[in-house]
Protein backbone atom coordinates (compact mmCIF):
# COMPACT_ATOMS: atom_id res chain seq x y z
CA UNK A 1 0.00 0.00 0.00
CA UNK A 2 1.67 3.15 -1.09
CA UNK A 3 2.21 5.90 1.86
CA UNK A 4 1.66 9.59 0.86
CA UNK A 5 3.28 12.84 2.10
CA UNK A 6 2.79 16.18 1.32
CA UNK A 7 5.04 18.64 1.87
CA UNK A 8 2.75 21.71 2.43
CA UNK A 9 5.50 24.26 1.76
CA UNK A 10 6.28 23.53 -1.53
CA UNK A 11 3.44 21.30 -2.68
CA UNK A 12 5.58 17.80 -3.46
CA UNK A 13 3.42 14.56 -2.56
CA UNK A 14 5.80 11.79 -2.76
CA UNK A 15 4.47 8.21 -2.94
CA UNK A 16 6.22 4.91 -2.25
CA UNK A 17 5.64 1.12 -3.30
CA UNK A 18 7.91 -1.51 -2.07
CA UNK A 19 8.44 -4.99 -3.23
CA UNK A 20 10.24 -8.22 -1.92
CA UNK A 21 12.58 -9.92 -4.50
CA UNK A 22 12.58 -13.53 -3.40
CA UNK A 23 14.22 -14.75 -6.98
CA UNK A 24 17.44 -11.97 -6.66
CA UNK A 25 17.52 -12.49 -2.80
CA UNK A 26 19.18 -15.44 -1.23
CA UNK A 27 17.75 -15.61 2.56
CA UNK A 28 20.46 -18.32 3.67
CA UNK A 29 23.14 -15.83 3.16
CA UNK A 30 20.98 -13.23 4.63
CA UNK A 31 20.80 -11.45 1.31
CA UNK A 32 17.13 -9.77 0.72
CA UNK A 33 16.37 -7.30 -2.04
CA UNK A 34 13.99 -4.86 -2.34
CA UNK A 35 12.53 -3.12 -5.48
CA UNK A 36 10.40 0.29 -4.10
CA UNK A 37 8.72 2.86 -6.62
CA UNK A 38 8.66 6.27 -5.91
CA UNK A 39 6.43 8.59 -7.63
CA UNK A 40 7.05 12.75 -7.10
CA UNK A 41 4.22 14.55 -7.62
CA UNK A 42 4.45 18.57 -8.04
CA UNK A 43 1.25 19.93 -6.79
CA UNK A 44 2.88 23.04 -6.04
CA UNK A 45 2.65 26.11 -8.25
CA UNK A 46 6.71 26.48 -8.97
CA UNK A 47 8.32 24.41 -11.19
CA UNK A 48 11.91 22.38 -9.22
CA UNK A 49 14.34 20.54 -10.47
CA UNK A 50 15.11 17.00 -8.61
CA UNK A 51 19.29 17.51 -7.66
CA UNK A 52 19.99 14.95 -5.27
CA UNK A 53 19.04 12.63 -2.60
CA UNK A 54 19.59 11.03 0.24
CA UNK A 55 18.92 8.03 1.63
CA UNK A 56 18.57 6.70 5.38
CA UNK A 57 18.47 3.01 4.92
CA UNK A 58 18.20 0.73 8.27
CA UNK A 59 18.10 -3.11 8.74
CA UNK A 60 16.72 -4.55 11.56
CA UNK A 61 19.89 -5.22 13.46
CA UNK A 62 19.54 -0.65 13.80
CA UNK A 63 22.64 -1.13 10.92
CA UNK A 64 22.26 2.20 9.13
CA UNK A 65 23.29 2.42 5.87
CA UNK A 66 23.57 6.61 4.16
CA UNK A 67 23.12 6.91 0.58
CA UNK A 68 23.74 10.13 -0.99
CA UNK A 69 23.99 10.67 -5.07
CA UNK A 70 22.92 12.94 -8.22
CA UNK A 71 19.58 12.99 -9.07
CA UNK A 72 17.83 9.59 -9.32
CA UNK A 73 18.38 6.72 -11.65
CA UNK A 74 20.76 8.87 -13.82
CA UNK A 75 18.33 11.24 -14.13
CA UNK A 76 17.69 15.20 -12.46
CA UNK A 77 13.87 15.47 -13.73
CA UNK A 78 12.31 19.00 -13.68
CA UNK A 79 8.98 19.01 -12.54
CA UNK A 80 6.43 21.78 -13.37
CA UNK A 81 2.79 22.26 -11.73
CA UNK A 82 1.25 19.22 -11.77
CA UNK A 83 3.71 16.99 -12.63
CA UNK A 84 4.48 13.66 -11.68
CA UNK A 85 7.97 11.59 -12.41
CA UNK A 86 7.85 7.84 -11.20
CA UNK A 87 10.42 5.71 -11.09
CA UNK A 88 12.49 2.43 -9.84
CA UNK A 89 15.48 1.50 -7.67
CA UNK A 90 16.20 -1.23 -5.11
CA UNK A 91 18.27 -1.63 -2.08
CA UNK A 92 19.40 -4.80 -0.45
CA UNK A 93 19.45 -5.79 3.30
CA UNK A 94 20.55 -8.57 5.54
CA UNK A 95 17.71 -8.92 7.43
CA UNK A 96 14.12 -9.38 6.09
CA UNK A 97 13.69 -6.10 7.51
CA UNK A 98 14.35 -2.65 7.41
CA UNK A 99 13.14 0.93 6.56
CA UNK A 100 13.87 3.40 4.58
CA UNK A 101 13.73 7.35 4.67
CA UNK A 102 15.17 10.64 3.14
CA UNK A 103 14.96 13.62 1.40
CA UNK A 104 15.14 15.13 -2.55
CA UNK A 105 17.15 18.30 -2.77
CA UNK A 106 15.27 20.13 -5.00
CA UNK A 107 16.22 23.90 -7.03
CA UNK A 108 13.38 26.08 -7.98
CA UNK A 109 13.52 28.12 -11.62
CA UNK A 110 14.94 31.10 -9.46
CA UNK A 111 17.70 29.51 -7.89
CA UNK A 112 16.39 28.19 -4.89
CA UNK A 113 16.87 25.11 -3.00
CA UNK A 114 15.22 23.62 -0.61
CA UNK A 115 14.48 19.49 0.52
CA UNK A 116 11.49 17.52 0.13
CA UNK A 117 11.47 14.82 2.88
CA UNK A 118 10.52 11.12 2.01
CA UNK A 119 8.63 9.57 4.54
CA UNK A 120 9.84 6.59 6.31
CA UNK A 121 8.59 3.58 4.53
CA UNK A 122 9.02 -0.57 5.40
CA UNK A 123 11.06 -3.36 3.41
CA UNK A 124 9.75 -6.52 4.84
CA UNK A 125 9.90 -10.09 3.41
CA UNK A 126 6.10 -10.81 2.42
CA UNK A 127 6.00 -13.72 5.72
CA UNK A 128 7.55 -11.67 7.96
CA UNK A 129 4.88 -8.24 8.69
CA UNK A 130 1.37 -7.98 7.73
Amino acid sequence: MPYMENNDQHGFVIQTQVKYLPDQSDEASNRFVFSYTINIANLGNAPAKLISRHWIITDAYNHVQEVRGQGVVGEQPSLKPNQSFEYTSGTVLSTQVGTMRGSYQMQADDGTQFDVKIPLFVLSVSRVLH
